[in-house]
């Protein structure tokens, strides 16, 4: 209860950020501008949290929420082609309840995994900015200390990469060198254990540098590890 209380705590706190103007009024247009598609929903337009499991023991780390997915459903990952991708993967690999995630309140419920990403605002060509990274930094680094049991962490993408092994070092660990990121590339840390994955963006999975199977053999590499 009290790791919940304390996640609670801070999303609460991240939900009302308006820490870099850019980042604002890119949110706050694309959810008054919106995609044809939505037109009658509306937009969440504000940080998105992350979400799942306050016991998880896995932490996966993406870029950030997408213009007109999480930045319009208020959940990561959810109402975009790269969730419909990395839920189906953890469903099939036991992390999900179910292999959809179109909105909050859809029933989706995670086991043992939290999903979040480095930067909370959804960032114009989704290229945030270094000084915007860093001012986001501190968010993600008070989630991982809330979340005492995470061991694992999963990257997607280089960036989710870097800020991992940055995230990891913030808590006192570090490698020898820096590794290089790698889909299937995997690094012991201190009391972490760090895997790479492609990103599941319509960019990888349409070109198929990112298949399903691959993408679900990263997840139940980190259930083995668990095990």
């Amino acid at each position: 209860m009290k790791r919940s209380r304390s996640l609670a705590t801070l999303e609460s706190k991240l939900t009302r950020c308006r820490a870099c103007p850019r980042l604002v009024d890119w949110r706050e247009q694309v959810a008054r501008d919106k995609r044809a598609a939505y037109a009658d929903q509306t937009y969440w337009g504000r940080p998105v949290p992350g979400f799942g499991d306050p016991q998880a023991r896995v932490l996966i780390v993406g870029l950030a929420p997408a213009a007109h997915g999480a930045n319009r459903t208020g959940r990561m990952f959810t109402g975009d082609r790269s969730g419909d991708w990395l839920f189906r993967a953890l469903h099939e690999t036991g992390f999900a309840n179910q292999a959809e995630a179109s909105a909050r309140g859809d029933g989706l419920e995670l086991s043992g995994i939290w999903v979040t990403s480095m930067v909370k605002c959804a960032p114009p060509d989704n290229k945030p900015t270094t000084t915007e990274r860093d001012a986001c930094f501190a968010w993600i680094t008070d989630e991982l200390r809330s979340l005492t049991q995470a061991r694992v962490l999963v990257a997607l993408g280089g960036f989710g990469w870097d800020g991992a092994l940055r995230l990891i070092r913030e808590r006192g660990h570090a490698p020898p060198r820096k590794p290089k990121f790698g889909h299937g590339a995997e690094l012991e840390i201190g009391p972490y254990t760090l895997l790479g994955s492609y990103h599941p963006s319509q960019q990888n999975t349409f070109t198929k540098r990112l298949t399903r199977p691959m993408l679900r053999s990263v997840f139940a590499r980190a259930a083995a590890i668990l095990d």
